[in-house]
């Protein structure tokens, strides 16, 4: 009876699905990460996060093509601590690098929140980049399928009607010292190219957010390079650092540009605080 068992065990395990088998894995093994790696960073060294880099997103995805994901950080106020550049890696995804962010210097943005296709089960990788040049990673893994080829969630002929229509607005809470909170939705159906249109049987072709470039008072804040990863009608949260630390003691305009895969350009922008 016991060889029995063990034939059947040894048995099932051949049969199990990749994504299952992948979630006991190494994160470092994961050979879409290796390649990223590489392209990405060659040889440098990257540390473990830790509590200065945190990954949030959910482990079981409720919806794949809409799955929320945060970027939070604290490396401290000390010489060549500020925060550079962030990456969002979803392995697994037909573009595994998601987004690409760049913060100016002394723009003191020290999170994100955005949302985002999975189309399967995959690691999901932060990865930040100080003003030394250090590099820092955290990882979450996440079970979603499907989101990449998803269908899309919303009337095709609404979503070319609205096209564009972005709302930004300061969320006015400082949870932290110093700190504003801001988040940019813009209406776009984010096509991937990859969901076939079920009555025509064709694929449409890609049309998503490529740039996302926001600024304070005429400076720049952050740049965002993104692609079909994230998910329809792109929503971003971010805190930043006001010149004067508060919004009530300073204020100014808040502006944001948008820039598509067909070069259609748009522009918002909202005034907050006593400025």
């Amino acid at each position: 009876m016991k060889r029995v068992l063990l034939c059947w065990l040894a048995g099932w395990l051949m049969f199990v699905p990749p994504a299952l088998a992948g979630d006991r894995s190494d994160p470092a093994d994961s050979p879409a990460w290796q390649q990223t790696r590489v392209a990405l960073f060659s040889d440098r060294p990257i540390t473990d996060g830790g509590k200065h880099l945190v990954l949030e997103a959910p482990y079981r995805a409720a919806d794949p093509a809409v799955v929320p994901i945060a970027i939070r950080t604290d490396f401290g106020d000390g010489p060549g601590r500020e925060l550079r550049r962030a990456w969002l890696i979803i392995d697994k995804n037909p573009s595994p690098v998601a987004a690409s962010f760049t913060f100016e210097p002394g723009s003191g943005v020290v999170d994100m929140e955005t949302r985002v296709r999975v189309e399967e089960y995959t690691w999901m990788r932060a990865i930040a980049e100080l003003a030394d040049g250090s590099l820092y990673m955290s990882t979450r893994y996440v079970k979603a399928s499907g989101g990449c080829s998803a269908p899309a969630g919303k009337d095709p002929a609404k979503a070319a009607a609205n096209l564009g229509r972005m709302r930004l607005r300061v969320l006015g809470d400082e949870a932290r010292d110093g700190l504003t909170g801001a988040q940019l939705m813009i209406s776009h159906p984010n096509e991937s190219g990859m969901a076939m249109n079920q009555v025509t049987r064709l694929y449409p072709r890609p049309h998503f957010v490529r740039l996302v470039k926001v600024s304070y008072r005429g400076k720049p804040l952050l740049r965002a390079e993104v692609n079909f990863s994230i998910s329809e009608n792109p929503n971003f949260r971010f805190h930043f650092h006001t010149p004067e630390g508060t919004v009530r003691e300073g204020g100014g305009e808040l502006a944001a540009e948008v820039v598509d895969t067909d070069d259609l350009r748009f522009e918002t922008s909202v005034h907050f605080g006593a400025g």
